[in-house]
């Protein structure tokens, strides 16, 4: 597969470097806005810089787009209409109308539409999924420091976004109802969150996320009538405890650590190939932004009733 990459900022150049690693792929170049940042890529990775998204677009036959959220459904569109495959990084787009439009245009084009939630495509999260049953109770905590990145969106779509994902295609359920409070701490958008989520079943999520943490941090806890699971997807390490009778016994699940990223790539890679539907479809990164767009409006109306000085502000 002829492949290249739009948008070459932090995660545009892992993508680019683990497909130069990758012998089902061929890397036809880049395209990228900055000078210095395109002249780096080029020196390290040995690869072409294409002036434009339509240059790149007819020398490739999939491509994956790294760049601001901002500017997804332009660049996607761009490609989709040239007759490449696309992977786009999360969120698909900001908005729910532009998402609606990438995941019908792709259908009537017959393209593949796969999401960047790489989370999907860990290694420990693959290795439990098939084990989920009847969870009650979700609890994740997504802390990192602040890198100064992906400051066009607030922490929902920067990082959260990963977790509402996951809710939704682990637990299959309807999320019937949103509580949520924000707080923004070293830019004018919410860095902070806590959200509880109540689902169709009765289950409830805790989701915790932050971008001005003093350490990184990436775990998500399941609990069943059968199960508790603990999953660290940074370490990409499970610990599971099930019921024997009155007894906890663990439980021996095995994680077969990979780059995470890398994983995300030879799926895409191989739907283009096979056709089939991507495991993090359009229309499921379509949810995530719903969801989070729900998530948002149940911050602002925390900070209406709270701090209405803030939520002044923020208008």
């Amino acid at each position: 597969m002829r492949v290249g990459v739009v948008g070459t900022g932090y995660l545009g150049r892992l993508h680019a470097r683990i497909l130069t690693e990758m012998p089902e792929a061929e890397v036809a170049g880049f395209v990228e806005t900055d000078d210095a940042i395109a002249a780096e890529v080029s020196e390290n990775l040995k690869l072409k810089r294409f002036a434009s998204v339509d240059e790149l677009a007819r020398e490739i036959d999939c491509a994956v787009v790294a760049t601001p959220t901002i500017t997804h459904y332009d660049v996607s569109r761009q490609l989709i209409e040239a007759g490449c495959d696309v992977m786009v990084e999360k969120p698909i787009t900001p908005s729910v109308e532009d998402a609606q439009r990438l995941i019908d245009l792709a259908a009537s084009r017959g393209r593949i539409l796969q999401v960047g939630h790489v989370e999907r495509y860990n290694p420990a999260i693959m290795a439990v999924a098939p084990l989920l049953h009847e969870v009650r109770f979700v609890e994740a905590q997504r802390l990192g420091v602040f890198v100064g990145r992906s400051l066009d969106i607030d922490v929902l779509l920067d990082l959260m976004i990963h977790d509402l994902n996951l809710v939704l295609s682990l637990l299959g359920q309807r999320v019937v109802d949103v509580r949520a409070v924000g707080v923004a701490v070293l830019t004018d958008k919410v860095d902070i969150t806590n959200v509880r989520l109540e689902l169709e079943n009765g289950a409830i999520a805790n989701l915790t996320a932050s971008r001005v943490s003093q350490e990184r941090v990436r775990k998500i806890r399941f609990f069943s009538r059968e199960a508790y699971i603990s999953v660290d997807t940074k370490e990409q390490e499970v610990k599971g405890y099930g019921l024997s009778g009155r007894t906890i016994v663990p439980i021996d699940i095995v994680v077969k650590k990979q780059e995470p990223l890398r994983a995300e790539l030879e799926a895409f890679l191989a739907c283009a190939r096979t056709r089939q539907r991507p495991l993090v479809s359009g229309e499921d990164g379509l949810a995530a932004v719903e969801l989070a767009i729900r998530v948002a409006e149940a911050i602002e109306e925390s900070m209406r009733r709270f701090y209405p000085e803030d939520a002044a502000k923020r208008r």
